[in-house]
């Protein structure tokens, strides 16, 4: 049974510092890049970083680069979200994705790429 649990969740203020976690089973974490999309209310999912499944190759969206880093520890299967320098803009509902994917690259970085999801976790940037 394949399972994406997501943690680290919270309300921080403005230019703090947040860690998401992302704990997956149930299927081969070095087989698939992982992703973190985000989504706020009466917005679209958008993705926001990536990291193939060795690590070596990683994707972050323009609002983002610079203050987020993503990370993974495949003998944890576990994936992680360093924030810094969060913004109000930055608060919607985070969530962790895998996508079969055992090239080093990451060539798509959209929802329907990406198989296996979790619930999400909310992240709240207060201004």
């Amino acid at each position: 049974q394949v399972q994406v649990v997501e943690s680290g969740g919270g309300l921080v203020q403005a230019g703090g510092s947040l860690r998401l976690s992302c704990t997956v089973s149930g299927f081969t974490f070095d087989d698939y890049a992982m992703g973190w999309f985000r989504q706020a209310p009466g917005k679209e999912r958008e993705g926001v970083s990536g990291i193939s499944w060795s690590g070596s190759s990683t994707y972050y969206a323009d609002s983002v680069k610079g203050r987020f880093t993503i990370s993974r520890d495949n003998a944890k299967n576990t994936l992680y979200l360093q924030m810094n320098s969060l913004k109000p803009e930055d608060t919607a509902m985070y969530y962790c994705a895998a996508q079969w994917n055992p090239t080093t690259t990451i060539t798509d970085m959209t929802p329907p790429g990406f198989g296996y999801w979790g619930q999400g976790t909310q992240v709240t940037v207060s201004s």
